[in-house]
């Protein structure tokens, strides 16, 4: 079998946990080989978000034509995008060169409440990018802010999903780490006809920073090897379980996942080992 490629066009993260960083570390992991297109620079840690430098949407449609034009990907993973600039210019790149396979992750706030994208930049992303969705990987606040519908409960979120769909997205999955469920997160895939609930355990722990950025780019390799999309989202789900689980207790604050774990996991299985 050819390598199997993703692209990720997304934010450097200073402190590896999200972003470019999380998304290749993924791609890696799951044996597909990672590219990058780098909307912005960050300045940051598990503390929080100390500044954000975007570059101008030339310089990202131009790291984006440079792969389109000779080593082409199998999957694109959307991450924070800034503004409307950059997310007209990395649609436009998409639609030239016919990509499919493409994961949106909305990123609109940081774990510690920076804003990673502009107010008017949430029409944009639905105008130019939720069309091109293969999937779309809102968590609650996000299906919110792009919907304007209560997610509180599972009828509200089920509403969400519906309404991102008739905004183009072929899949969506409404993540339900921010829901009040004190024992698990109950994740809402829906196809465009039916609802599926996945459910994981809810770790007790501070080290969830990237955890949005790692499910997607899962998802994005996952189709990049050509799994359909629920079987995607299944094997995300299992991978960022993993690594929310298995603790590497860095930093004083939301310190990042086990980019790691789920390998290890699946190598201890195949080894007849027994899972924590």
């Amino acid at each position: 079998m050819s390598m199997r490629k993703a692209l990720t066009i997304a934010g450097s993260d200073s402190g590896g946990g999200a972003g470019i960083q999380a998304d290749l570390k993924t791609f890696q992991e799951l044996r597909v080989f990672g590219m990058s297109a780098i909307t912005a620079v960050t300045a940051q840690n598990t503390l929080g978000v100390h500044g954000v430098y975007p570059l101008s949407a030339e310089a990202v449609a131009a790291q984006i034509r440079a792969i389109g034009e000779d080593m082409g990907t199998d999957a694109v993973k959307t991450g924070m995008l800034f503004d409307c600039d950059i997310i007209e210019a990395a649609a436009e790149q998409i639609r030239r060169f016919g990509w499919r396979n493409v994961v949106v992750d909305p990123v609109m706030i940081a774990k510690g409440g920076a804003s990673l994208l502009r107010e008017e930049a949430i029409d944009a992303l639905r105008r130019a990018l939720l069309p091109l969705a293969e999937v779309v990987t809102p968590n609650l606040p996000e299906a919110e802010a792009l919907t304007g519908v209560d997610v509180r409960t599972t009828e509200g979120r089920k509403r969400a999903a519906r309404e991102l769909a008739a905004m183009g997205a072929r899949h969506v999955v409404v993540k339900g780490g921010h829901g009040e469920e004190p024992d698990a997160v109950v994740d809402l895939l829906y196809d465009g006809e039916r609802f599926v609930e996945l459910t994981g355990r809810r770790a007790a722990t501070s080290q969830t920073h990237g955890t949005g950025c790692t499910f997607a780019a899962a998802i994005a390799a996952e189709l990049a090897k050509g799994s359909d999309a629920e079987g995607a989202v299944r094997t995300a789900k299992a991978f960022i379980q993993a690594a929310v689980e298995e603790e590497l207790g860095i930093g004083g604050g939301h310190g990042p996942t086990n980019h790691w774990a789920y390998m290890d996991r699946e190598r201890r299985r195949t080894e007849g080992g027994v899972l924590r």
